[in-house]
């Protein structure tokens, strides 16, 4: 499949102008120049070193999710020589810079060999082993403690680029850290820019078997919509899921570059009165937000019907230079809060205001520590996390192994929205 296309030019350093940040900001929970590995032995790290399936600079940690005491850090593999894609690190690990363990094990983060013949297959097939995770991006684990993993099946994707499968949900037992389920997308929902780099879970304890996941696709400009109860996925379409051609430059860390990203974001809202729940989301190059029902994904043969384009609304702008990638709801304070780019920023919108450009909140914003913040969740306790990962100068350029590149930060939601809009 043709993947996503960049287009850069390294720029002069651009300075930003930022709303005034209130309230106690993040603060710092890990960080790393670079990231390593719990290896099973020194010898088994020395051996994935000489034979080039460890090269420690092209490890970038990228999504992140809460569960317990585990922290669950994706990285990608973009470039040849991660260790492995899917790992955690526990929150009462005293280090600073802890070392990844891979979950569920090294064996499931280890990339199978291919042949001659199965690389040049232009239809990638299953995997021979479903425990096997090739490349993630994000995370989601849901109120009946499954952990959802978006495998994209694609590695070495900035190099020559091998499709290992077709990219498929994973679904595992947190308890257990049993493989429960591995749903392969069928290959008529795929198009040949389609892209999955995120994840989100519409499931609530008690009616675990009726979840949802919704997967955006940023490259097909498509949702692909997953049903648990009946192990089968469906392709839902909108205008509004393509990316905003004037919203498509960024001025990142003095990198300048330009992204067709579509529908990235999304975030499931609060159970209404009449049982349904709102879902936001926005394409990662623009500005808008929108919502839909949830009703409306759930609903196969509606949701691809002409009739339901008039169930998506606008919800507002967040304003120039506001691009984000991840965004979540908190149901507590049902405040939005989304990642802000160009701003080196975490922003807030309190979901009970029309989204304007005086409603909204900057959280927190650091031209050093949040430089590209890529991923962020609320946990159970009311906690905001956030990665930020300097991801344009890992793709464009080259990261300084001498400064701290990569940073998980977090603050307790309540604090950091207190003197913002979302202050409710």
């Amino acid at each position: 499949m043709k993947k996503i296309a960049w287009i850069t030019v390294i720029g002069i350093v651009i300075v930003q102008q930022l709303t005034t940040v209130c309230g106690i900001k993040l603060k710092e929970k890990f960080k790393w120049r670079e990231v390593e590995y719990d290896w099973p032995s020194p010898e088994a790290k020395q051996e994935a070193i000489d034979s080039g399936k460890y090269i420690i600079a092209n490890n970038l940690p990228l999504g992140i999710e809460r569960w317990h005491d585990k922290l669950f850090i994706t990285v990608p593999r973009w470039k040849a020589g991660v260790g492995a894609s899917l790992t955690f690190v526990n929150i009462s690990d005293d280090s600073m810079s802890p070392l990844l363990h891979p979950y569920p094990s090294w064996e499931a983060n280890e990339l199978p060999k291919m042949d001659s013949d199965e690389k040049s297959e232009s239809s990638p097939k299953q995997l021979k082993d479903n425990n096997t995770i090739i490349s993630t991006f994000r995370v989601r684990a849901d109120e009946c403690d499954r952990l959802w993993v978006m495998d994209t099946g694609y590695a070495d994707i900035l190099g020559n680029g091998v499709q290992y499968a077709v990219p498929s949900l994973v679904i595992y037992d947190l308890y257990t850290d049993k493989l429960l389920r591995r749903h392969y997308l069928p290959e008529s929902l795929l198009k040949e820019d389609s892209f999955f780099a995120n994840i989100i879970i519409d499931a609530e304890r008690g009616n675990c078997d009726n979840a949802y996941a919704y997967i955006p696709d940023l490259g097909g400009y498509q949702v692909i919509v997953y049903s648990f109860n009946e192990d089968k996925s469906w392709r839902v379409k909108h205008n509004f899921f393509h990316f905003d051609p004037l919203a498509g430059d960024y001025n990142i860390a003095g990198v300048n570059f330009q992204w067709t990203d579509g529908i990235f974001g999304m975030a499931v809202g609060k159970r209404l009165k009449d049982g349904t729940r709102p879902v936001y989301f926005h394409a990662f190059s623009s500005t808008k937000e929108f919502m839909v029902s949830n009703h409306i994904l759930q609903n196969e043969t509606y949701s691809q019907s002409p009739l339901s384009y008039y169930d998506y609304k606008l919800m507002g702008d967040r304003g120039p230079n506001s691009q984000s990638s991840a965004e979540f709801y908190d149901a507590e304070t049902g405040v939005i809060f989304y990642t802000q780019v160009n701003k080196d920023g975490v922003g807030c919108w309190n979901t009970a205001h029309q989204l304007t450009t005086d409603t909204q909140g900057l959280v927190d914003s650091d031209s050093d520590a949040l430089v590209f913040p890529n991923d962020l969740k609320v946990d159970t306790e009311g906690n905001l996390w956030v990665l930020s990962d300097r991801l344009p100068l890992f793709i464009f350029t080259t990261l300084d192994p001498e400064q701290y590149n990569y940073r998980i930060l977090t603050g307790q939601v309540k604090d950091v929205i207190k003197g913002t809009p979302c202050d409710a």
